[in-house]
This record gives C-alpha cells, sequence and structure tokens, in this order.
C-alpha cells in the first residue's frame, strides 16, 4: 500500500507507458513524448503544498505539463493549480493507492 509522503514514480512511468509514450530516465521528473506531444511530468507526494516552483515556464520547458500525485491528494493539487493560473497547459494524475488505476484531471478551463 503507498503512502503520500512516497511519491508515485514507478507507477507514473508506467501510466504514460501504457498510453504509448516514451518516458526519459530521471527521478521524480522526466518527459514523456509521443508523436508531437512532449510533457514534461512531475510527480508529487503533496506533502508540501508549495507549488511555487512549479509554476514558471522558463522557456525550457515543455509548453504541456503533467502533474502526478495519489488520487486522494489530486483534487487538491488540481485546486491548487487552478487558483496559480501557470502560464502552461496542463493536467493532473491521480493515481490509486495499489497503483492499478488512475483518473485524468483536466487543467483549468480557459488555462493557456
Amino acid at each position: 500500500m503507498a503512502t503520500a509522503s512516497i511519491p508515485p514514480t514507478a507507477e507514473a512511468r508506467d501510466v504514460f507507458r501504457e498510453l504509448g509514450y516514451t518516458v526519459s530516465e530521471g527521478g521524480q521528473e522526466f518527459v514523456a513524448e509521443r508523436k508531437w506531444r512532449r510533457v514534461l511530468v512531475t510527480v508529487l507526494c503533496m506533502d508540501d503544498d508549495d507549488l511555487d516552483p512549479y509554476l514558471t515556464d522558463g522557456g525550457e520547458t515543455p509548453r504541456l505539463r503533467c502533474f502526478v500525485t495519489w488520487r486522494d491528494r489530486a483534487g487538491d493539487l488540481r485546486d491548487g493549480l487552478v487558483s496559480e493560473k501557470p502560464p502552461y497547459d496542463w493536467a493532473v494524475i491521480g493515481i490509486d493507492a495499489d497503483g492499478e488505476d488512475f483518473a485524468v484531471m483536466e487543467g483549468a478551463p480557459g488555462s493557456p
């Protein structure tokens, strides 16, 4: 059983591979690519509610971002991103505690 203090990094990679993406190596942040899409994936455990390090788009990050966390924390993450209005298109994936299922939450309506 997963704990909220351990980010679902392996599970996030598995989700993107199942969706047909090529996944780069790395830690809690990696790039997933498929056809023309290049998505910067950031895996969080949501123990720290500080989203500031993830809000900027320094011009080098892909314009598509996906944040992955445990499913019971995904709603809070989405709400935090909606209120912060980051300058890129984003989505949140919440992974079940057993790592077997996931839910995708779209970015805010009207986000870039």
